[in-house]
């Protein structure tokens, strides 16, 4: 990695562990590697959002051009968002991609994510089946999305409607995040969800 980024990503490593900001809004960030090209961040769900209590692993991969090209970031943790991809985990974000800028840093770039997953953006999504819930049904946006921070993210349970019905199909043999992704898909319908799991 070239001297510049390393020195660069150092600083900006340092700064987070240091920054009260970070601290308040309980984000952090970990070294994977000793020459600073991957980093684990975490964030946690903001306050008055389906994201509340849950806990978010980011993967971060610095390249050899940072700061001159952003940091290539996704999310760990599967997450039900109009601009995450609730398969890879891939981030539709404006600064991590042609609005960034060598000014911009690591805090940010977390800072921004965790801002994210308050205010939405469904007509820029990342993935078009949650934008679609999001637009189309609200409530039931909000509850798969709290489901999916309670399964996979640790945040308290929240409808046992929804647990009820993921557990009926895993009776039936199904593996539950298959299950979970059917019914968050197929707008928790147990007989299309169903469907959909027979097919793959």
């Amino acid at each position: 990695m070239a001297n510049i980024a390393v020195q660069r990503i150092k600083r900006e490593f340092k700064e987070v562990l240091k920054s009260e900001e970070t601290s308040k809004n309980q984000i952090k960030v970990d070294l994977v590697d000793e020459n600073f090209t991957e980093l684990k961040g975490e964030i946690a769900g903001p306050p008055d959002t389906p994201y509340e209590g849950g806990r978010y692993q980011l993967e971060i991969k610095i390249p050899e051009t940072y700061p001159f090209n952003p940091p290539k970031v996704r999310f760990i943790t599967k997450i039900w968002h109009p601009n995450i991809s609730s398969v890879t985990g891939a981030i539709c974000l404006d600064i991590l991609k042609d609005q960034w800028a060598a000014a911009m840093t690591l805090r940010t770039v977390l800072l921004s994510l965790q801002a994210l997953l308050a205010a939405a953006e469904p007509d820029d999504p990342q993935d078009a089946v949650v934008a679609n819930q999001y637009k189309q049904n609200p409530d039931m946006f909000k509850q798969t999305a709290k489901l999916w921070s309670h399964v996979y993210a640790g945040a308290p349970v929240s409808s046992l409607e929804y647990t009820f019905k993921i557990d009926k199909l895993c009776a039936m043999g199904f593996e539950k995040n298959a299950v979970i992704v059917a019914l968050s898909s197929k707008s928790w319908d147990v007989e299309t969800a169903t469907e959909l799991l027979l097919s793959n």
